[in-house]
């Protein structure tokens, strides 16, 4: 999920603005309201992670995770907050669940807490691991809420990080392998969509590299151990999709959640379009790229030279196993790109001091990214199915005297960001559902409760929930299946 600075890791931008041909006037689009809606069997959900939310770290047998350990290093976070109480979820699910129902939502994307499964990562699992996420399931279908899965949201065992180095060792991707045989084994008869890891780029880069933040385990590794521990978790990966596959339900499910690297033509001419669809394969082609056609581009095994992974054509077998679905997170453009005539075929253009951003600085307006996501992965993988798993914005929620939430920014946010969608899916384009990030305010990573990303406001210390203006405006949208 969005934190401070996680959209600002990518490449250095490069290369200088061509000389563009002038584009001829389009014929203006007659919109009809049916013409704005989206598909009738379109997907309306909310997306939370376990550590976010839950609290009750050590309710039921539930091992310490990274972030148990990370987040009460003094300085490490915002505040100094913590995830010990978050929103009290685990106590309070059945209400959650209510909220979602009364936005009118089909479906609600969870993360399941891997160390509630098995404490220690791998061996025994702990008997009462699943209980919480077995009422929660029987809870959302009972309201009419389909359950989405995520199996990996950045809480890895501390067991694990002391034992094998966490993501540094294959062995933990094998241990992930076997966690996520035995969630399918034990929820796949309800749950029929699965996501394995959620944002890979994110967690590596700032939990194991030398990104502009620091995340748990908070390791700076040198490059090559940092490329080998990408490869690990597409190993881990792939190995999950195996294990669902094995042990689940014959219908079930099974996808990413990643954090796409979204290029967008800055002037939509055919030259640029070719240029962003290039840019979209290399500038994710230490993950998606890896995961969709089963290889590391050779730009990025020569950009990586003697830092690259050490690999095997088996690995990249496991890592390319057959998906039902590819869910991307889109947040913002990272790039804009126009056509160069340099090797690369493409050049990524500096953002203005002057581009407009949410209340978070490091989240740039830019709707546009929610068409051209979906259209370039569709159009470079041949994607059937997608799913945006995350979208949303911090907002300078205040609570009036009243007790009202009026978060305008929000919801200008959310109106341009669907229509871009409808856009989208107006045009052919596959994506057939959409999870709203997030359902409330919760524990954001670095930014501890700073940083408020929720349709229903959290006053932590009551843990009262008080629904935001966007909750009426998310509901109106639903119930319409347009943008309102």
């Amino acid at each position: 999920m969005p934190h401070s600075f996680t959209r600002r890791h990518f490449a250095k931008l490069a290369g200088s603005l061509p000389l563009v041909p002038a584009v001829a006037s389009a014929q203006a689009t007659v919109i009809t309201p049916d013409s704005r809606c989206f598909p009738p069997d379109f997907v309306w959900g909310t997306a939370t992670s376990a550590y976010q939310i839950e609290g009750s770290v050590t309710a039921e047998g539930r091992g310490p995770s990274i972030w148990d350990r990370y987040a009460h290093l003094p300085g490490k976070i915002h505040g100094n907050d913590h995830g010990d109480h978050a929103s009290d979820h685990f106590a309070r699910y059945k209400e959650d669940v209510a909220l979602m129902k009364a936005l009118g939502v089909t479906a609600y994307r969870f993360s399941i807490a891997w160390p509630r499964v098995f404490p220690d990562g791998n061996g025994e699992p702990n008997p009462k691991g699943m209980d919480f996420y077995n009422r929660l399931v029987d809870e959302l279908l009972a309201n009419g809420v389909a359950p989405y899965a995520t199996l990996y949201h950045w809480d890895l065992p501390q067991s694990l990080q002391d034992r094998v180095g966490g993501w540094q060792s294959r062995d933990t991707a094998q241990a992930f392998g076997a966690y996520a045989g035995y969630v399918a084994q034990k929820i796949s008869d309800r749950v029929k969509h699965i996501f394995t890891i959620n944002e890979s780029a994110t967690f590596i880069d700032f939990g194991y590299g030398s990104g502009p933040v620091e995340m748990a385990p908070g390791l700076k590794l040198p490059q090559a151990e940092l490329n080998q521990v990408r490869h690990n978790v597409l190993l881990g990966h792939g190995l999950a999709v195996q294990a669902i596959r094995a042990s689940g339900h014959a219908d079930t499910k099974v996808g990413p959640a990643e954090n796409i690297v979204a290029c967008v033509p800055a002037i939509a001419t055919p030259q640029n379009i070719r240029a962003a669809e290039i840019a979209t394969r290399e500038m994710n082609g230490g993950y998606l790229t890896a995961m969709l056609e089963g290889r590391y581009t050779d730009a990025f095994l020569a950009y990586a030279g003697r830092n690259a992974p050490k690999f095997t054509a088996d690995d990249m077998k496991i890592i390319s196993s057959p998906l039902d679905f590819v869910g991307i997170n889109v947040y913002m453009p990272q790039h804009y790109v126009v056509a160069s005539e340099d090797p690369n075929g493409f050049s990524l253009l500096p953002f203005p001091r002057s581009f407009p951003h949410m209340e978070s600085d490091w989240l740039r307006m830019g709707p546009e990214a929610m068409y051209w996501a979906p259209r370039l992965l569709a159009r470079n993988w041949d994607v059937k199915a997608i799913y945006i798993t995350e979208n949303g914005t911090s907002g300078a929620d205040k609570m009036s005297a009243d007790g009202r939430v009026i978060d305008l920014d929000r919801i200008m946010y959310l109106r341009n960001y669907l229509t871009q969608l409808q856009r989208a899916t107006a045009e052919g384009v596959p994506v057939k559902g959409y999870f709203l990030w997030s359902l409330m305010d919760n524990f954001e990573w670095a930014d501890g409760y700073a940083k408020r990303f929720g349709l229903y406001h959290l006053d932590f210390d009551s843990q009262r929930r008080t629904p935001k203006l966007s909750a009426e405006f998310y509901r109106q949208t639903i119930a319409a299946n347009r943008p309102m």
